[in-house]
């Protein structure tokens, strides 16, 4: 069974939330695979992975970089082709833009990031959540709180 979290942005974008989650991921030891929607997405993401804070780094890299199997964060483009294992070991999946993906080999933690200002996200993060719930996996929900903290609310 794989656990699967869902994340409800609704106080920050992905570009404000999600520097700050692989941060957290790294501290504890987790590789980690992040699925965006599409090539320019991945660039724009490892662009901005590179400049989000003045004083602190991110090792990451995307497929275009090389060497996939050696970064600790791998941004992988959906239509750069589907994924059977993640090419870096990841443990850890963060879903972005819509992007679906069941669980992979080696894989115990599938975060699901989406937009809660965008009505078409959240119908989309609820049919994944069916889905998910279908197959089995262990889901929660959290939510963003005023402070921008996370709330779990299921």
């Amino acid at each position: 069974m794989t656990e699967r979290r869902f994340y409800h942005l609704t106080r920050k974008t992905l570009e404000q939330t999600l520097p700050g989650l692989l941060e957290k991921s790294l501290e504890r030891g987790w590789r980690v695979l992040v699925m965006v929607g599409s090539p320019e997405r991945a660039e724009a993401m490892n662009q901005h992975l590179w400049t989000y804070r003045p004083d602190g780094f991110l090792p990451h890299g995307t497929a275009k970089d090389g060497h996939a199997a050696l970064q600790p964060v791998l941004i992988h483009a959906l239509a750069d082709g589907p994924l059977e294992t993640p090419p870096n070991g990841a443990t850890v999946l963060f879903l972005t833009d819509g992007v679906d993906q069941p669980g992979m080999p080696g894989v115990t933690l599938i975060c699901d990031l989406f937009d809660g200002n965008d009505p078409d996200a959240v119908a989309s993060a609820r049919d994944r959540w069916r889905t998910a719930k279908a197959a089995g996996d262990e889901l929660t929900y959290w939510q963003q709180n005023d402070g921008g903290g996370w709330e779990k609310k299921a």
